[in-house]
């Protein structure tokens, strides 16, 4: 695993490189472009969580599985409603959680001493995928954040200088993490963090944001359960799309008739980041819920 994540990190930072070129080509077919990629790449790497939810209700003794649906659907819908009544407080939780995810599941080793410590360097890690965007394009940053009623970022606090410091913390929370670990595994973290870089210098923020979920982070969340399935990768790839594939097309049928009705209300660019951003949050939070309890039962297992 260690070799294919290698070489993926190298694969992504080129593809960045190349990509970067052609910056106002891509970015004239962005949002719907952005839009697909999520629905199709980035939904898919959760697209698992019914099997590991099944796997968590038998761990906690349940034997209905339809009790996880109902939890799954539960949280989500409480994360809509909300964000609808407290959208500052919702998402500024969002991108600290994101952070943390972001920084976590990224690192492709385990980390097992100093707890604490790990847990703040997993989110200055993983901050730099929020913090990047705003400091190479603020405006733009701003302006899908007012779409979603959120001004926090709006602040004087975040200035050029705060935003470099979060970018260096960031940066050598990635070399902190690595310490210890082989040539290898350090040379993952280095890539994944200029990537980032490279990607909000050109691209415009959804766009570098879709690029990162997509590709890196989706991508190689999904190696680790092809991983799981099956030692031969290509019979892995087979199963992890056997099974991932109808929760993606459920999930994404709900995003797209979202998009039909809010279209009524909003531009049809805004009803988009509404659903993408709105519909990610209320994905993420019960998928690292899920994530968490079942780390911390099958370790007790």
């Amino acid at each position: 695993m260690n070799s294919l994540n290698l070489k993926h990190s190298i694969i992504f930072f080129n593809f960045c490189i190349l990509v970067s070129p052609f910056y106002q080509q891509l970015n004239n077919v962005l949002i719907i472009l952005c839009l697909f990629l999520i629905l199709i790449v980035g939904i898919s790497h959760g697209a698992l969580d019914n099997k590991k939810g099944e796997k968590l209700f038998q761990l906690l003794g349940f034997k209905l599985n339809v009790l996880f649906y109902l939890s799954y659907i539960f949280i989500s819908l409480i994360i809509i409603f909300t964000w609808l009544i407290l959208p500052n407080i919702v998402l500024i939780i969002f991108l600290i959680v994101a952070s943390f995810h972001f920084g976590k599941e990224d690192t492709v080793f385990k980390i097992r001493k100093n707890f604490l410590l790990n847990e703040i360097l997993f989110f200055f890690k993983g901050s730099s995928v929020i913090i990047a965007p705003l400091f190479f394009h603020r405006e733009g940053t701003n302006e899908i954040f007012a779409i979603l009623n959120f001004y926090v970022f709006e602040n004087s606090f975040f200035n050029d200088t705060s935003l470099i410091i979060f970018l260096s913390l960031s940066f050598i929370s990635s070399i902190y993490l690595s310490i210890g670990k082989s040539i290898n595994l350090r040379s993952i973290m280095i890539l994944d963090y200029f990537s980032v870089i490279i990607l909000n210098l050109f691209l415009t923020p959804i766009l570098a944001f879709t690029i990162y979920f997509c590709f890196l982070h989706s991508i190689r969340h999904s190696f680790s359960l092809i991983n799981e399935m099956d030692r031969s990768f290509k019979n892995g790839l087979k199963k992890f799309i056997i099974k991932a594939l109808p929760l993606t097309v459920v999930t994404g049928l709900i995003f797209l008739i979202s998009i039909y009705f809010l279209n009524n209300l909003y531009k049809i660019d805004e009803a988009i980041y509404k659903v993408i951003f709105i519909g990610l949050a209320s994905l993420t939070f019960p998928h690292i819920l899920l994530e968490y309890l079942l780390e911390k039962y099958e370790k007790r297992t």
